[in-house]
């Protein structure tokens, strides 16, 4: 009877501590992500754009933070969401399904036109965000909390920030494709400008002529 009671015991410690855990990584990801909290604390900001220090990026501008042992939680940065701007569709891949470093995971849907984005990260998919693929408007409005797209098992713990960007290039590597997506299309920076630095929710929107999926697939290492 003493060993079960131990045993449900440690059964219990161990739910509530996946609950704990898992309550704080969200809360995290989310604070953090808030525009408005951020602009509090006066930092996490790269040329307009939000970049959360706390979070890992991938070159293709999808972003990573440790859930729980073992567990990733995945998204987009804000940079990848205002270029995508007002999409109709989200289509992720399904739990249980293994994707790796660097595959094509995650498409965007606007116009009729898909735009895909790569898996920062290699693992099997165990949760898929029910809420953006509902209402994908999320993505542009949250992208680092209730935006988020997938929670990763990754087995192999200590090599899941490989081939991402190095936390102290990340500001560099931002700062890099806002002026590049300037340089191809200068009439974005007077409207950023305008706007007081922040880009505008739908940036592409206000250019005629721009095809969508040529540029979003430039960023997102999938042209």
């Amino acid at each position: 009877m003493t060993v079960v009671l131990v045993l449900a015991s440690f059964l219990v410690f161990i739910v509530v501590d996946y609950f704990l855990n898992r309550r704080r990584a969200i809360q995290t990801v989310s604070g953090e992500a808030s525009p408005a909290v951020a602009a509090a604390w006066g930092a996490g900001y790269v040329d307009g754009f939000l970049v959360p220090p706390s979070l890992s990026y991938h070159s293709g501008h999808s972003w990573l933070v440790r859930e729980r042992k073992n567990v990733v939680r995945v998204g987009v940065d804000e940079f990848a969401a205002a270029l995508a701007g007002r999409i109709e569709k989200i289509e992720l891949p399904k739990a249980g399904q293994w994707i790796r470093q660097g595959q094509k995971a995650i498409a965007l849907i606007r116009d009729g036109q898909k735009s895909e984005m790569v898996s920062p990260t290699e693992g099997e998919v165990m949760e898929v965000n029910a809420d953006v693929l509902t209402n994908p408007a999320l993505l542009r409005q949250d992208p680092y909390g209730k935006g988020w797209l997938l929670s990763i098992h990754v087995p192999d713990e200590e090599n899941t920030g490989r081939n991402l960007v190095p936390k102290v290039l990340v500001g560099a590597w931002m700062r890099e494709a806002v002026e590049r997506l300037y340089a191809r299309q200068p009439a974005l920076a007077g409207a950023v400008a305008a706007d007081g630095g922040r880009p505008a929710e739908d940036l592409l929107a206000a250019l005629p002529g721009t095809n969508w999926k040529d540029v979003t697939s430039e960023f997102f290492l999938t042209n």
